[in-house]
């Protein structure tokens, strides 16, 4: 059966930066359209840049880099029923699979050996209210979760999470600084202070490239 095409907003071979699969090599899949509007969203032109793709057409790119790793991310991916069939066709070819997703849709319907890392939202993103709960049950130890946070204040609201749902039992948990609001001293004093099992991360590709797209 045909599958339905993919608004894709950019392909491109870049080194991983973000998750706790940072520093690979990774091809990028990067659908078009997201549901949230974050405030510190550093990837707003995928909102409205896409084209339309069918997943052969896709997967002809993706084959073109030889790379084992690909991220699926956006934009927000699970807003496109389609690239469920894309995730599966990629686990199929034997690729190492991740899935960047904004945590408002369900992963119910994701495979399981595709590592999902799923933000929850704090609530200086503006969009605090968003997460799906459902994720929190369906979650397993190789996902992850992640929190980026804008401000002490929301350092805390995430803490607080993490505590009442013991998430950190459930999968990995990574605290992120939004770039040039935090700096990753400040979090790291944070972390180290409030005695969190998590793990703390910053953007790799802006250390890098700083804001250039398509790397």
């Amino acid at each position: 059966m045909e599958t339905l095409p993919l608004k894709i907003n950019e392909i491109f071979h870049s080194i991983q930066g973000e998750s706790l699969l940072a520093g690979k090599p990774t091809v990028f899949i990067r659908t078009a359209a997201c549901n949230l509007r974050c405030t510190w969203c550093d990837t707003r032109y995928s909102f409205w840049q896409a084209k339309l793709m069918s997943q052969e057409d896709v997967m002809v790119k993706v084959r073109s880099y030889e790379c084992p790793y690909v991220c699926v991310t956006g934009g927000e991916p699970l807003g496109q029923g389609a690239v469920i069939d894309l995730l599966k066709t990629l686990l199929t070819e034997k690729f190492n699979v991740s899935l960047e997703t904004n945590g408002s849709f369900s992963i119910k319907d994701v495979p399981r050996d595709v590592i999902k890392v799923i933000d929850i939202k704090c609530p200086e993103s503006g969009e605090g209210d968003s997460f799906a709960w459902e994720n929190l049950q369906l979650v397993t130890p190789e996902d992850q979760l992640k929190f980026v946070v804008a401000s002490e204040a929301d350092f805390n609201w995430s803490a607080k999470l993490c505590e009442e749902h013991s998430l950190e039992k459930k999968c990995h948990v990574l605290f992120s600084p939004v770039h040039g609001k935090v700096s990753p001293r400040d979090l790291a004093r944070w972390i180290l202070d409030a005695n969190r099992p998590v793990t703390m991360q910053t953007q790799l590709h802006k250390e890098i490239w700083g804001s250039e797209r398509g790397v």
